[in-house]
């Protein structure tokens, strides 16, 4: 579903009069079309379903032994994917990166389809807390992974630039599914997440 720009552009100028301000001056002329252009990247997202992003996957050699006992190397992580959203409490933006890991059923995906399945949850009103649920949900379901964790870590515009006003704080949330929720398991991973390595 595609953002209204007409409407967003109307609903904007409204705003703008509401809060006691001139649409029409220099300055704020062009400011109901720029947010709705940027409305229209930030909720993106919205009635796109994220697992048709994990359709082209590749099927792991079926030579293994099927005995063989699971191990941290068949652990795929993907660390520090970028991420911004917006809260749909206030639609004000969090913004901070994810750590994404499954553990293949009999099939992975391509490394650069996790960061659009973030990038489309992401992209539109979100609570961190749901997003990182959905993110571990598609991952579990759309790969019939055996296990799937979500770690996120974000700076919320809602407690920086308001209210409370902690510039300094992020809220870190943690999402896992199957083996994945196994606090042994879990523990491999954030022994990864931690791992050195430039952020």
């Amino acid at each position: 579903m595609a953002v209204d720009r007409e409407r967003v552009m109307r609903a904007v100028s409204e705003l703008i009069e509401a809060i006691g301000e001139d649409p029409a001056r220099p300055g704020m002329q062009d400011t109901p079309r720029r947010v709705a252009e940027a409305y229209a990247e930030y909720f993106s997202g919205i009635g796109v379903d994220a697992r048709a992003l994990l359709n082209n996957t590749v099927p792991l050699d079926s030579a293994a032994d099927e005995h063989e006992t699971s191990g941290p190397g068949e652990i795929v992580l993907l660390r520090d994917i970028e991420f911004r959203s917006i809260c749909e409490h206030h639609l004000l933006p969090f913004i901070g990166v994810a750590h994404v890991a499954y553990l293949p059923g009999e099939k992975v995906v391509g490394l650069g389809a996790l960061p659009r399945v973030v990038d489309t949850l992401a992209s539109r009103p979100q609570l961190q807390e749901r997003l990182t649920d959905e993110i571990a949900d598609t991952l579990f379901t759309g790969l019939d992974a055996r296990g799937a964790l979500v770690v996120m870590e974000a700076k919320h515009g809602c407690v920086s630039a308001r209210g409370p006003r902690q510039v300094a704080s992020s809220t870190v949330t943690m999402a896992s599914r199957g083996e994945l929720s196994d606090p042994l398991r879990r523990g491999e991973i954030f022994a990864l997440i931690g791992g050195t390595h430039d952020r």
